[in-house]
């Protein structure tokens, strides 16, 4: 007999997305249940950010000795010992683990099923021998790595993020399928370390970002040793012995590539196949669970959140919809999702960041927009850090009103706050003249560049009041 319990939210999925309602609930005496048949903490804890991170950190130190010649210090290449970089990595992971565990939500009064969960009917999901009957459900379920459909690939050995930091050993020449923000930022990292790197791209590469920035991160990861294909089709892939090849072809006609290791970073798909959501009246598709702007599904009793829900799949993301349905579950405020206030980072070196519309997007919506680009490798520090290449750009409305920016540069994802919170409050580029930087540092590049806008509008000015002058005592 199926035990039934009925809390007044059910969480299904225990990764960023679907932690952060249970400890918001939870933190104001709504029981909660949640439900995740997995490692909990997700796979931005155990696959994704975390250890990724945490190997692009490893990646930049010895980046930084092979450099230091250009600073007068004698260092040499560094010598990699990728068994303590393995540890390290699941030391890292092992250190934050217990913020998401069962035990710490449980002690946070949450009730904790480790079970697959599946809907029943619009009102139940079953979850091992429970049956939960929630007023609000939250699908919150994440996503998994996506696998193209390559021949011969199913008899090919290869890597996903969710294996890959399972590596002890250094990868003598890693071939990656994709270059999203993973593959690029595997690549490099990979390269950095001392692997061999080929690269291979069906479309551009990076290409969801300003192509003017990524050109900037591309061109640095070509000198730093990796081969690149974009715009190349792999017709075939096979084992070798200990050896994968993928034979492939693009305008230069069919060549091979051979490696010692294949990691598939093509993107990512929806988990939510096993969740009966056709018994709950959930509409769905290959991309994700179908929302409306405030993340509710076709079911009214039911929110999807994350990666799950088909939009951007970020962890940050994850928590700011978490915000969004606690806001409407907890005290019936509206809430809508607004993407455009949502940055986006690629981890490479250097780093590209994001926010708001991008200069397509703006002309698109609005006409005419004013783009103000400044070079970061002229600024003070950039000069004293050994910062060669870097932008900032940075898209205006009427009256000055900040629509987007984008950065490439070390540290953009850092760079890139100051102007999120420009853009989430409609901010202008007269406010952000106002604000006094700190010298010497590489985030005065903004306050340099809204200068060089206003410039000529005050050149201007200066002549209009010498005409004026002029004509009065004419």
């Amino acid at each position: 007999m199926a035990k039934v319990i009925n809390p007044d939210i059910c969480v299904i999925g225990g990764g960023a997305a679907g932690l952060s309602v249970a400890a918001g609930a939870a933190a104001f005496g709504v029981p909660v249940v949640l439900i995740e048949r997995g490692t909990m903490g997700g796979d931005c804890l155990n696959h994704g950010c975390v250890p990724s991170k945490t190997l692009i950190a490893a990646a930049r130190h010895a980046q930084a000795i092979r450099m230091a010649g250009r600073f007068g210090l004698a260092a040499g290449q560094p010598v990699v010992d990728y068994q303590r970089l393995h540890a390290r990595i699941h030391e890292v992971i092992a250190g934050i683990a217990p913020h998401d565990s069962v035990e710490r939500f449980t002690g946070l009064g949450v009730e904790v099923l480790q079970s697959s969960a599946r809907f029943v009917d619009e009102n139940t999901v079953a979850a091992g021998d429970h049956l939960v009957r929630a007023r609000r459900f939250v699908v919150a379920t994440g996503s998994s790595p996506a696998i193209p459909d390559i021949p011969g690939l199913d008899k090919v050995s290869f890597l996903t993020n969710e294996t890959l930091f399972d590596l002890t050993r250094l990868p003598a020449h890693l071939i990656i399928v994709g270059a999203g923000p993973v593959g690029i930022e595997m690549a490099q990292a990979y390269r950095r370390l001392g692997a061999g790197v080929t690269v291979i791209e069906s479309r551009r590469a990076l290409s969801d970002a300003d192509p003017e920035l990524s050109s900037i991160a591309i061109a640095a990861l070509r000198h730093g040793g990796v081969v690149l294909h974009e715009a190349t089709t792999i017709l075939g892939a096979e084992q070798d012995g200990g050896r994968v090849v993928l034979r492939c072809e693009n305008g230069g006609g069919v060549f091979q590539v051979e490696g010692s290791d294949l990691l598939i970073a093509a993107g990512r798909r929806p988990n939510h196949a096993s969740l009966g959501l056709a018994a709950a009246g959930i509409d769905h598709n290959a991309k994700g669970i179908e929302v409306g702007p405030n993340l509710r599904t076709s079911n009214r009793r039911v929110y999807a959140i994350g990666d799950v829900a088909g939009g951007l799949q970020f962890t940050h993301v994850a928590s700011y919809h978490a915000r969004l349905v606690l806001q409407q579950m907890l005290f019936r405020l509206p809430a809508r999702e607004d993407r455009t206030i949502v940055p986006k980072v690629t981890y490479s070196d250097p780093e590209i960041a994001e926010v708001g519309l991008s200069e397509t997007e703006a002309r698109e919506k609005f006409g005419a927009v004013d783009v103000i680009r400044t070079d970061l490798a002229a600024g003070d520090r950039a000069r004293t850090d050994g910062v060669e290449a870097g932008v900032i750009k940075i898209v205006a409305g009427r009256r000055g009103r900040i629509l987007g920016v984008g950065i490439a540069a070390p540290g953009a994802g850092e760079l890139i706050n100051m102007w999120s919170l420009a853009v989430a409050n409609g901010m202008t580029l007269k406010q952000v003249r106002g604000y006094v930087a700190p010298y010497p540092t590489l985030s005065e590049i903004g306050k340099q560049a809204v200068i060089s806008y206003y410039a000529p509008l005050a050149r201007k000015a200066v002549v209009r009041s010498a005409i004026r002058a002029l004509r009065y005592f004419g």
